[in-house]
């Protein structure tokens, strides 16, 4: 068998986007990050729940800092489109709320329950971007001061809202003020011909339209691309070949490498403020909130 992607065979391009195959603990890390966000819960209290759409799933969970105001960090968390829920994804609230930033998770659709379509996850994900520009002053979130995280296939829809056309949406092209992505996929080509396409509905105008590597003229917020080191070899080639394009495009972009993290032990660093995505994070916040006037 030939060839199918730069040098990689079928069956090992289907392994480099199959995280199974390098991260033996998958399971036992999801369980953490659950176990990790009951505790949350129980110090925090139980979130705040909106509702940014008509369906069940299109939903937020609103963690409150203290602060009246206060900018809002975005979560769109993974699990390869398919997996992975809000409830599963609180356990970074703490760090933001004792930073004085509100911390939202979000819930959207599973892409096998939508017949495939990739596309309708990455509505969700901007309408509620929207709904929270419309409604952050109802938890005392900021609207003008929306950040964006993401983590694998969360980085992909996070991406994708980063690159997005907003002004189709009759918001301001820089709604978003700053993103980091961790272990993302940035060009859809290549995973269109592995195996997840035997549950995404590839197409040309999806693979085009929700590569964030091909827009990247309309990202208007500093970024950062983060990965491990030991990640499969295409993820990490992703990230590094869009921060190349980032900073070929003149994009503010800094890159943060977690040695020794595989593609899940990575968001363990997201839960202190000393550890690498949890440092990034409320450091670009920081950068990028709006001077006092003297």
């Amino acid at each position: 068998m030939g060839p199918t992607f730069l040098g990689y065979d079928q069956r090992a391009l289907d392994e480099a986007y199959d995280q199974r195959v390098w991260a033996s603990n998958m399971e036992e890390v999801l369980a953490g990050y659950a176990a990790a966000s009951a505790r949350t819960r129980e110090k925090l209290g139980s979130p705040l729940r909106f509702a940014y759409g008509p369906t069940e799933v299109e939903g937020l969970d609103v963690f409150r800092a203290a602060a009246f105001g206060a900018p809002v960090q975005i979560f769109v968390h993974g699990g390869a489109w398919r997996r992975g829920a809000a409830s599963e994804y609180a356990f970074p609230a703490e760090v933001f709320a004792a930073a004085g930033i509100h911390y939202v998770a979000l819930d959207f659709a599973g892409v096998a329950d939508v017949g495939g379509d990739l596309r309708i996850l990455a509505s969700q994900v901007r309408r509620a971007i929207v709904w929270l520009r419309a409604n952050a002053a109802r938890f005392g979130g900021d609207p003008r001061r929306l950040y964006i995280a993401g983590h694998s296939s969360g980085a992909h829809l996070a991406g994708v809202a980063l690159t997005t056309n907003w002004q189709k949406f009759d918001v301001e092209p820089d709604i978003l003020k700053g993103g980091v992505l961790a272990s993302g996929m940035y060009d859809l080509h290549p995973v269109r011909l592995s195996a997840r396409s035997s549950y995404v509905a590839f197409d040309d105008e999806t693979e085009e339209s929700l590569s964030p590597a091909r827009h990247i003229n309309r990202l208007a917020a500093p970024v950062v691309i983060a990965w491990g080191t030991r990640e499969s070899p295409e993820f990490i080639r992703q990230a590094r070949d869009f921060v190349a394009m980032l900073r070929t495009a003149g994009k503010r972009v800094e890159e943060l490498v977690a040695e020794g993290c595989n593609h899940f032990e990575i968001m363990r660093t997201f839960d202190t403020s000393s550890r690498a995505l949890g440092r990034a994070s409320l450091a670009l916040i920081t950068a990028t909130q709006p001077r006092a006037n003297n």
